[in-house]
């Protein structure tokens, strides 16, 4: 028996985790988990409601008032949030297997750049437990002045569904280094390895209620989560248009503190005289990788004009190369899109792409070849002849879609980046160091990578600039979204 096989064979139905205990959604109803490679139903979850949101958020708040987690020893903490990292690390085969069979990505980069960054976002986080202190500050007077750095208390995280267990550990793992309580929303479409994480993390001694997960949609579960008024915080990755209803939600209710990471549509600039060979596999996989479904995607291939068709041609060539198939195959490079629904709306895209002029080079349709007429395939697209103003070159299609412009100089490449309402990652290629810098200085990104692509470490800040959020993920910089600042002043 595979491991995929075994896996399937002993999942249950999954159940709502509150205050400690598997629990049925209130009013009964179940979501479909489906696995989007084959098509098949892997299980069902819980269609939590406002109602099983009320009682996980109770049960949040009742443990960060009676201090079961905030109030421990740190050293207890510390080693807390190891241990979970080393329950993650034994069951990393079964979290790999599981997420890809839930998402349809290769089990080779569940492995890789899901379930290996969770595990490393704790062991991280794990070293700033007993970190995380105030100041004391000269004063005018005779006073002594010091800050405290406190817990802000009930998080909600909301996760989306492209690195189901690595984005919830982005948000689970800092909360916790810094003593808050969590309520955890995983997208709807992969909810499985959450709900793992939170049974692991009971596993390893965080005391009940601290960790709560709520299984449902967004329009339902996720709603109620950003309208509560016991809610201090709500991290969230996803959407600008959820995004949009997060920040009113705030308004509607508590001003809950937000912090926003919407995806991108970001550029990755390959001059003349770099190497070209290392940039050619930067930007293959910075498109191809997890079929295309990466907030920080190489979406917009910006290449010089001396250089474009060597450069777009030899991409083409790997790409009709490239194997799609059974992600659970290990020589699987791309598995299928996460949903019909998302395979639907990147073909929306091609299509206009190809309406708009652009010159479709390979790809642009579903892939339906043998076994993956069963699933939500789409071939490796690329496209060439594209401007900067129209649709594929302007919006996120989340899918393996890549979109290739001419540039002639540095100027013109950096008004072309620019040129979005996107602003998260972007990549500079160039044996120029100055001009690589000038570049860097002038993109507007969170992220600038040069001479490399996709560069992440948990302790490097992740996030963006314009309609890609603000604040950051990761690094430090993440503990700033769960703590507050408390200034004391004592008369001497």
């Amino acid at each position: 028996m595979t491991a995929s096989e075994d896996i399937k064979q002993h999942l249950h139905p999954g159940k709502l985790f509150i205050d400690g205990r598997r629990e049925d959604a209130e009013r009964g109803g179940v979501i479909d988990v489906v696995n989007p490679a084959t098509g098949d139903l892997l299980t069902t979850v819980p269609d939590g409601a406002a109602c099983d949101v009320d009682r996980a958020v109770a049960a949040a708040r009742a443990s960060f008032e009676r201090k079961t987690w905030r109030g421990m020893d740190p050293s207890r903490k510390e080693k807390t949030l190891w241990d979970i990292s080393e329950i993650l690390l034994k069951h990393r085969e079964e979290l790999a297997v599981l997420e890809s069979m839930e998402n349809g990505k290769t089990v080779r980069e569940a492995g890789g750049a899901d379930v290996d960054p969770a595990i490393d976002a704790f062991r991280y986080y794990a070293g700033w437990v007993r970190k995380i202190y105030g100041e004391t500050i000269p004063v005018d007077g005779p006073f002594l002045n010091y800050t405290l750095r406190e817990p802000v208390g009930v998080v909600g995280g909301i996760v989306p569904w492209n690195y189901p267990l690595q984005i919830a550990a982005w948000k689970v793992a800092p909360a916790l280094a810094c003593g808050c309580s969590v309520v955890l929303k995983p997208s709807e479409w992969t909810p499985l390895t959450a709900l793992k994480l939170a049974e692991y993390c009971q596993e390893a001694g965080l005391p009940d209620g601290v960790l709560n997960v709520v299984t449902g949609y967004g329009q339902t579960a996720g709603e109620a989560l950003a309208l509560h008024m016991d809610v201090d915080k709500i991290s969230f990755t996803g959407s600008i248009r959820t995004a949009r209803r997060l920040l009113q939600a705030s308004g509607e209710s508590n001003l809950k503190r937000l912090s926003l990471e919407l995806g991108g549509k970001s550029p990755n600039i390959i001059f003349p005289d770099c190497d070209i060979d290392a940039a050619l596999k930067s930007a293959f996989w910075g498109i191809f990788a997890n079929k295309g479904e990466i907030c920080s995607a190489a979406s917009r291939l910006l290449v010089h004009e001396d250089i474009h068709d060597r450069f777009v041609g030899e991409l083409v060539a790997r790409a009709q190369k490239l194997k799609v198939g059974d992600p659970l195959d290990k020589s699987t490079q791309m598995g299928s899109q996460v949903s019909g629904r998302q395979m639907e709306r990147i073909l929306d895209y091609i299509k206009s792409g190809k309406e708009e002029g652009a010159k479709l080079e390979c790809g642009g349709e579903r892939d339906i070849e043998g076994a993956k007429a069963k699933g939500f395939f789409v071939k490796p697209t690329i496209f060439s002849e594209v401007k900067p103003d129209m649709k594929i070159a302007q919006e996120e299609i989340f899918g393996p879609v890549l979109c290739a412009l001419k540039f002639r100089d540095a100027e013109e490449a950096v008004e072309i980046a620019n040129c979005t309402i996107y602003g998260l990652v972007s990549a500079v290629w160039t044996r120029d160091i100055k001009l690589a810098h000038r570049m860097a200085a002038d993109i507007k990104a969170g992220s600038v990578w040069i001479n490399t692509y996709n560069g992440f470490d948990t302790a490097s800040p992740f996030g963006g600039y314009k309609q890609s959020g603000f604040g950051r993920d990761l690094g430090s910089y993440a503990l700033e979204q769960y703590t507050n600042i408390k200034s004391v002043w004592v008369a001497l």
